[in-house]
């Protein structure tokens, strides 16, 4: 007759005691944690960033009609996907004149984007879109955008 086998138990811990528990020493145990109320009247300090006062119309006359946007490729397409005429709901949402800037970068990422948005890149090249010419390095039109707005801090 040979050795039987047992069978291993798994998921078998060893059980520890919690530092709260009462068998443990006064000395071993955890205090419990106080809270601090806060003072209702200490100032409160917070950091908020100052931005200039060129964006803000009325210290800005050249924000206003006719509008300069900028735009995504993703734009374009959400416009295509809603069956919306781009410059026209522009003109609806801010009741003014407004020309719809397109950059190299932009125009490149449609193009690199394929077929499927064909339809965009036709749009983008319409003659009513502004072309905007790029000098910087690499073709992504997030940072670009990002780029030109802050430059310009419009």
């Amino acid at each position: 007759m040979g050795k039987q086998k047992k069978a291993r138990k798994y998921a078998t811990m060893k059980r520890m005691l919690s530092l709260r528990d009462q068998r443990l020493k006064e000395k071993d145990r955890l205090k419990p944690k106080k809270k601090e109320k806060k003072d209702p009247s200490a100032l409160k300090e917070r950091e908020v960033p100052q931005h200039p006062s060129c964006l803000f119309f009325q210290y800005n006359t050249q924000l206003g009609p006719p509008y300069h946007i900028l735009g995504p490729p993703y734009h374009i397409n959400f416009s295509i996907k809603a069956k919306l005429d781009l410059v026209q709901s522009m003109m609806d949402c801010l009741h003014a004149k407004c020309i719809p800037c397109i950059t190299d970068c932009v125009m490149a990422e449609i193009e690199k984007l394929g077929q499927k948005y064909q339809v965009a890149l036709r749009i983008a090249k319409d003659p009513r879109f502004e072309r905007l010419p790029c000098t910087h390095k690499g073709t992504y039109a997030g940072d670009c955008l990002v780029q030109r707005v802050t430059q310009h801090k419009c």
